[in-house]
């Protein structure tokens, strides 16, 4: 019910505004991360608080923090995990999500061998709130040292399901039935808050090794989208289903057929409400950059047209918000001459009724990976920022009301 609510309270923002000729207003708002902070991950809970995770360095390592955004004021950041062993990677970073209960979840990345990519996802649970958290839990049972990350957190009634990219395979260290040495695999795994889950499956026994993934929930499954890969490697982006405790076989939300050697690191975004869903991806198909979307009212079971939303010379990096009128609002990141821009679009199915520059990057380095979530209190969009001395902090918008 708080889901509908929301989602009307978000529509009649973007409705009234169009209705008034202009975009909803973005204006920075205040954080409370530390120097050198980076790589923001949102949550927007049930009760309409602002979940936000991210990672700083102190001293000789990183810290995760998380901080809750509540009537307007945010927490005090409180630490989830502290180590000289974390996995710091600009694109396969911590998140931060919630159980119906109230339980918080976070999952982070361990260094786990000494391999570049030897490392395993960590999960850990607070119940006050952040103030003190579990010893982790690892969702992946293999072993291997290898590649775990790039996980998705997605409640799903009183669970949590847990959703990431696993090299266990890559290397011929653990083939079981269906696998195939050399390909990453999707697997999945049901987590409750009590600390209890489910044997990790595998979903897909090929997916492409390093693009993020993405869930959402409509009608009554929950849908997950990735960049998939196949023996001749086309790397387009499938969906799979989970629903009356089955996963369904992958299918593919459109066909661009990017036949691409290597992992792009671009994963795909996907939001539903009730049974309409957008995805939204960047492909490369025929040495033509391009972000697109498609829309589906039938809970994902089938989509529209995919078309494209970017100016022209699109980075990608999507994020998703979907709207209980039908509408969606897409974040990307593209190219503007020596610049680097953080786009929004608000879309329909006929097609992006305007697209508007956010915010600007002409630094070394990159704005990284954007993300959305939406409270009553309004849309907000954070996001990796580049300094002028080399470090980085997190920046956020917040749409006016």
């Amino acid at each position: 019910m708080f889901r509908f609510a929301l989602s009307v309270a978000i529509a009649s923002i973007l409705l009234s505004s169009a209705a008034a000729g202009e975009f909803p207003t973005f204006e920075e708002f205040p954080l409370p991360t530390g120097p050198d902070s980076r790589e923001p991950s949102l949550y927007a809970t049930e009760d309409g608080r602002l979940l936000m995770s991210w990672t700083e360095p102190s001293e000789d390592k990183f810290t995760v923090k998380v901080a809750t955004l509540e009537d307007g004021t945010w927490s005090e950041p409180r630490a989830v995990t502290s180590s000289s062993d974390l996995f710091i990677n600009w694109a396969d970073f911590p998140s931060v999500s919630e159980f119906s209960d109230g339980t918080m979840i976070a999952h982070w990345l361990q260094i786990s061998g000494d391999s570049t990519y030897d490392y395993d996802v960590r999960i850990g649970f607070s119940r006050d709130d952040g103030e003190s958290w579990s010893t982790p839990l690892v969702p992946h049972r293999d072993g291997t040292k290898a590649q775990h990350g790039f996980v998705t957190l997605m409640p799903l009634e009183d669970q949590m399901v847990a959703v990431w990219l696993d090299g266990r395979a890559y290397d011929g260290d653990l083939l079981e039935a269906g696998a195939v040495a050399g390909t990453t695999q999707l697997r999945a795994s049901l987590i409750s808050s009590d600390g209890s889950m489910t044997a990790d499956t595998a979903i897909d026994f090929s997916a492409c090794s390093c693009c993020q993934t993405a869930a959402a929930i409509a009608g009554d499954a929950l849908l997950v989208v990735y960049r998939d890969r196949n023996e001749a490697e086309i790397r387009d982006i499938s969906l799979v289903r989970l629903q009356e405790g089955q996963w369904s076989a992958p299918v593919s939300v459109h066909d661009d057929n990017w036949e691409v050697s290597g992992c792009p690191v671009n994963g795909p975004s996907i939001a539903g409400q009730d049974d309409k869903v957008v995805v939204a991806w960047f492909t490369g198909a025929g040495d033509v950059p391009a972000v697109k979307i498609a829309f589906s009212s039938d809970a994902g079971n089938s989509f529209g047209d995919a078309f494209r939303i970017d100016r022209g010379q699109p980075v990608g990096r999507v994020d998703t918000l979907m709207m209980d009128d039908g509408s969606a609002l897409i974040s990307w990141v593209e190219w503007k001459e020596l610049e680097e821009v953080l786009m929004v679009c608000w879309a329909t199915p006929e097609g992006c009724i305007g697209s508007y520059e956010l915010v600007a990057n002409s630094e070394g380095n990159s704005i990284n990976f954007p993300q959305m979530a939406a409270t009553p209190e309004g849309i907000y969009i954070a996001w990796t920022h580049p300094l002028p001395d080399g470090s980085d902090t997190v920046r956020m918008l917040k749409s006016s009301r």
